[in-house]
């Protein structure tokens, strides 16, 4: 698919006189990582992330409390000197336990998985959002600038290999700057709190969700 959309644009080239053609290229992997709501949202995806974690380790410690309050039943349980009735009761103390611990475990993976997705899902939404507003300001600038084709030079094909193998040098006009510096023209000075729009962003960091 790719191939053939580069193909047809070269055909749609060829009668074009090369120093018709106004070409730019942008290094997009920069342009949305210094983008200031990439890093807004970047935090905000921080805190939810981290959200996640505290509600997984509060369920981590509520299972420790349980086994070990199964380890003491079954201590209890095994000591030769209690009675029938006495026996009988810790057993059944522990298989109420036990219940409980093995529901527990069950409701920790489904959250885990669960909190996972969301997370997943959340990152996919605003990574999309951010690449469209970013594209709105790529395709004014384009229009301003008067290029006739504007590429993205970290762009990858199906097979990983860069989408743009060459470029003869001087023969394009390199927009990653001057596109951050379009983009970050209204970011809010340091320390300043985010608009709310702002704030409601959040891609993901590299780093997965804890499961356990």
């Amino acid at each position: 698919m790719i191939r053939s959309v580069f193909t047809a644009l070269l055909l749609a080239t060829v009668s074009l006189p090369a120093a018709d053609l106004k070409i730019g290229v942008i290094d997009m992997s920069k342009v949305f990582q210094e983008f200031h709501k990439t890093k807004t949202a970047a935090e905000k995806y921080k805190a939810n992330f981290d959200k996640a974690g505290q509600e997984m380790n509060e369920r981590q410690e509520k299972y420790k409390v349980l086994a070990t309050e199964i380890q003491k039943l079954q201590k209890v349980g095994q000591d030769p000197i209690i009675t029938p009735e006495q026996r009988a009761k810790y057993n059944a103390e522990l298989n109420e336990k036990v219940k409980e611990i093995r529901a527990l475990e069950m409701e920790m993976q489904e959250f885990a998985e669960r909190r996972h997705q969301q997370l997943k899902q959340e990152d996919m939404t605003i990574r999309k959002g951010l690449y469209e507003e970013i594209l709105v300001v790529v395709r004014a600038q384009s229009e301003k600038g008067g290029y006739d084709f504007v590429f993205d030079k970290t762009g990858v094909s199906l097979s990983t290999v860069p989408i743009l193998v060459y470029v003869k040098p001087g023969s394009s006009t390199d927009l990653t700057d001057q596109l951050i510096v379009e983009l970050n023209k209204d970011a809010p000075p340091p320390g300043a709190e985010p608009k709310k729009e702002d704030a409601a962003a959040a891609p993901a960091p590299k780093s997965e969700e804890p499961k356990k």
